[in-house]
């Protein structure tokens, strides 16, 4: 049987998909946030390596262009100049 993810065993798949199944919507909430939260700190982890030095607000701008795109982050946050 193949499974959704690659590394993972059939049977550990079935076990989460049945817990996913059973959970309150409350809880499956609670799940989508926390994969959400840990994703935006490795993302910013990434920048962070990438833009040494850079001010935490410039950071957060920089992960507006990688979550929302170039073109809506400069609408929303305005534009990241050219020589950043």
């Amino acid at each position: 049987m193949r499974t959704l993810a690659e590394d993972t065993h059939p049977e550990a798949e079935r076990v989460l998909i049945e817990l996913l199944r059973g959970a309150s919507p409350a809880r499956k909430v609670a799940v989508v946030l926390s994969a959400n939260r840990t994703a935006r700190e490795l993302a910013l982890t990434g920048l962070r390596e990438r833009h040494p030095g850079e001010s935490p607000a410039r950071l957060r701008r920089r992960l507006a262009d990688l979550w929302l795109g170039p073109e809506l982050a400069a609408k929303a946050y305005g534009r990241l100049s050219a020589d950043e």
